[in-house]
């Protein structure tokens, strides 16, 4: 994906600002994508300066641990013992001068600098211009940081990892392969589209984005996808969108709806259905015909879902607010019920790192330890729900195995009468594709 242009010179300083105000509201607890869109919102910025203020505080965020290592090399300060304020301000200005080739060095210095005058470290601006310009130098002289020689650590470093993951990583999947997995969640992923069969093709729906200008390409193994190749502009003035011809989804994401292989007139249960993406894609699998019943512990967000499935006409889309771990219990009548079944899970989302840039910095080994709790109590609530030759599929967007495989095999383990139908783990690619993991289980049929 190509990188957005430098910002309109009209809000070039504000704009950095912006990206500026998200750095500090993610490293104060906030989500990164909830603060970007309520700076953005707080603002009235033209669509290539939004543009620029994403790729910035985003890039910034997904690169912390490298820009880090800048300010360690070239200042007197450690960059963990800076003030807060200042280190965002710095990873702003060097993530401009060290990773975005359109921005003029000296529009990267001269409003970094002018940010920390107005910003109330005007006594620091000299650092900060001293520090850009020494990065800068180095940067044209072609110089890169020195790695640790552990290979753990280098990886971290070089693309700016927290250690106990790149450790991870190592240990799942090899030098060769962790080194893929890492520069995957360092792309800025690609916009992948899923047409509505049930309302065009992808053949109609490409042409319609060519004619106003949006380039698109098929995407292997998915026969609805169509990769946007320059996104442009808002999405729900696009062609199509109001008529419910597409959506937007992950090529990943895709990939887990047809495992469940749903056929018109089934019943089927989406565990964990919020926002939708995969309920409507089960629903337009089916022709629309049969049930399928999309639940989520939020009421918020089953909105999206009846949004969802009322813009695309996914008709057999049934909402439920209700903890789907409980169904067995508080639903008796549902037991034995479902034809399929798919639990989504709730899950660290480490196979999704190069959308959501701030998870690497949140996610902790025992915050997976609590999900592997919430993970085995859908798969044991849900059990008695499946009907008799039913189809169940468990699916994660993360690439830890105690998630993925080891929890599976244990809980099958505990459930003989069950089969493994298959298994994958799709590791984030960095061509497009996040990593997800995905296994089929089906029950003995009725004797």
């Amino acid at each position: 994906m190509a990188e957005p242009a430098a910002p309109s010179s009209r809000d070039g300083l504000l704009s950095r600002r912006v990206a500026w105000d998200v750095l500090e509201a993610v490293a104060a607890g906030a989500y990164a994508d909830v603060a970007l869109d309520r700076a953005l919102r707080r603002r009235s910025l033209a669509a290539i300066d939004r543009g620029f203020v994403t790729e910035l505080s985003y890039g910034a965020i997904r690169w912390r641990q490298w820009l880090d290592g800048w300010l360690d090399r070239l200042g007197k300060v450690p960059a963990r013992k800076q003030p807060p304020r200042l280190r965002w301000l710095l990873h702003i200005g060097l993530y401009q001068l060290l990773q975005m080739q359109r921005v003029p060095a000296s529009a990267a210095v001269n409003t970094t600098v002018e940010l920390a005058k107005q910003g109330k470290l005007a006594r620091l601006a000299p650092v900060v211009n001293g520090l850009l310009r020494s990065a800068l130098r180095a940067h044209e002289a072609g110089e890169q940081l020195t790695l640790p020689k552990e290979p753990a650590a280098a990886l971290a470093q070089q693309h700016s990892l927290p250690l106990w993951l790149s450790r991870e990583l190592l240990g799942w999947c090899g030098q060769d392969k962790a080194e893929s997995v890492a520069r995957a969640f360092n792309q800025v992923p690609p916009l992948d589209l899923r047409v509505n069969r049930l309302r065009s093709s992808s053949d109609l729906v490409a042409a319609l984005l060519a004619d106003h200008g949006i380039a698109t390409t098929p995407i292997s193994g998915c026969p609805e996808g169509l990769q946007v190749l320059e996104p442009a502009g808002d999405l729900r003035q696009w062609p199509g969108f109001n008529e419910g011809y597409w959506c937007v989804q992950d090529r990943a994401a895709q990939w887990v709806a047809p495992l469940l292989d749903p056929r018109p007139g089934q019943r089927v249960l989406d565990a964990c259905a919020a926002p939708g993406g995969k309920a409507t894609h089960l629903a337009e699998l089916m022709g629309d015909v049969g049930e399928v019943w999309a639940v989520d512990r939020s009421p918020g967000r089953l909105q999206r879902v009846a949004a969802n499935a009322a813009r695309l006409g996914c008709g057999s889309i049934q909402a439920l607010a209700a903890d789907a771990s409980l169904l067995g219990q508080e639903r008796p009548e549902w037991n034995g019920r479902f034809d399929r079944i798919l639990i989504d899970a709730p899950c660290s989302g480490l196979g999704t790192l190069a959308r959501h840039p701030d998870a690497r910095w949140r996610v902790t080994q025992q915050k997976v330890a609590e999900l592997l709790k919430l993970q085995i109590g859908l798969l044991e609530g849900l059990r008695s729900l499946l009907a008799p030759g039913g189809c169940l599929v468990y699916a994660t967007c993360t690439i830890h195995p105690s998630e993925n495989t080891k929890q599976i095999q244990g809980w099958l383990q505990s459930h003989p009468e069950l089969k493994l139908h298959s298994e994958q783990q799709r590791w984030p690619d960095p061509t497009g594709g996040d990593g997800f993991y995905a296994a089929v289980i089906t029950a003995p049929e009725a004797v």
